[in-house]
């Protein structure tokens, strides 16, 4: 098993590996107005303690006397990231292959009971890494509030899914960036390339190895981002809004790219942002300024002919932040945000 040969991360900041594509893209949700007001609405509609407890009462919560050798991969993951707590993790019987993580103040881990089936013990452990990412960056916040919006929240207040569109598809662009971030936190947990690789095949074409090829999926990959014609380009964004993570071919590309760029290597040899060294020196507002100049410049270096389209996205989120939280205001009575 190869997390047992893996190196302590000794207080690692999760910003050490977030992905600026992740950052800008949350840079943009919060740059929304009414973005934080919705935010407190919408978690104050229910909570994710009513979250917690509709896996609590149809799942099985993973201890030391059920699913124990899940909760010694979990309590291996927690150590290599010198995490200081546990989140709670959680399996719910599904045939999909797939994982999440919820919650605000407390996040916890959801796997599918399909991953048990499917997965190897290393990607197993890749999995759970990748989900302690989220955990570590602060992304369950978010996802919990565009679960509650597309699951919950929208059906309690009648004439608001049409003004919230917006909103939740810039939340699902931004969730399918921290995938991007969650997926660098699990090499750098697992410190090896294949189970990552060995994960996102399976969940893009099946278990059965002995049919797949991993040189021929990295080909595949090649394929598709060499399609670049405009009618490609605009059959690619049609066929990823609604989805929740980034294809998969899209994210070994990502991951290969980051693991051969030196990063990688220079994170396990101990040189990496700290999280006792983070606070006094973290500018919030110009890391925001950077990831999404990056994230910018990303789109300018682009061949797609979409790419571009993309730099006046902005323009459209914000006045879509403005009709929906002057909506609400007007249906709880609220005062308007102050700025």
């Amino acid at each position: 098993m190869l997390m047992l040969r893996s190196k302590k991360l000794v207080g690692i900041d999760p910003r050490t590996w977030e992905h600026p594509a992740d950052r800008a893209a949350l840079a943009a949700l919060r740059a929304i107005p009414g973005f934080d007001e919705l935010l407190k609405k919408v978690l104050g509609l229910t909570s994710e303690r009513a979250i917690r407890l509709l896996f609590l009462a149809n799942s099985v919560k993973v201890s030391p006397t059920q699913y124990p050798r899940i909760k010694t991969m979990l309590d291996r993951v927690v150590d290599i990231f010198d995490w200081p707590s546990t989140p709670e993790l959680f399996i719910t019987q599904s045939p999909f292959l797939n994982a999440g993580t919820y919650g605000a103040e407390q996040p916890f881990i959801v796997l599918n009971s399909s991953m048990l089936r499917s997965l190897d013990d290393d990607e197993l452990c890749a999995v759970i890494a990748h989900e302690m990412g989220h955990v570590m960056s602060g992304h369950a916040l978010y996802k919990t509030m565009l679960y509650l919006l597309v699951n919950i929240s929208l059906n309690l207040i009648p004439g608001a899914e049409l003004l919230a569109i917006p909103i939740i598809l810039a939340l699902r662009e931004w969730d399918r960036k921290s995938e991007l971030s969650a997926d660098r936190a699990e090499l750098l947990a697992v410190q090896h390339e294949e189970p990552s690789y060995r994960v996102l095949m399976k969940m893009a074409g099946g278990d059965d190895l002995s049919q797949l090829n991993l040189n021929d999926f990295f080909d595949q990959a090649a394929e598709y981002e060499n399609r670049k014609e405009l009618i490609d380009s605009l059959h690619k964004l049609m066929n990823l809004l609604d989805k929740t993570h980034p294809f998969a071919v899209i994210r070994l590309r990502e991951l290969k790219t980051w693991a051969i760029s030196g990063q990688f290597q220079e994170i396990l040899a101990g040189h990496y942002r700290r999280r006792d060294e983070a606070g006094a020196k973290h500018d919030v507002g110009k890391e925001f300024k950077q990831a999404w100049n990056a994230y910018q410049d990303d789109f300018g270096r682009s061949q797609d002919p979409l790419s571009k389209m993309a730099k006046g996205l902005g323009d459209f989120m914000n006045k879509a932040g403005e009709n929906l939280n002057s909506a609400f205001g007007d249906i709880f009575g609220n005062d308007k945000p102050k700025d």
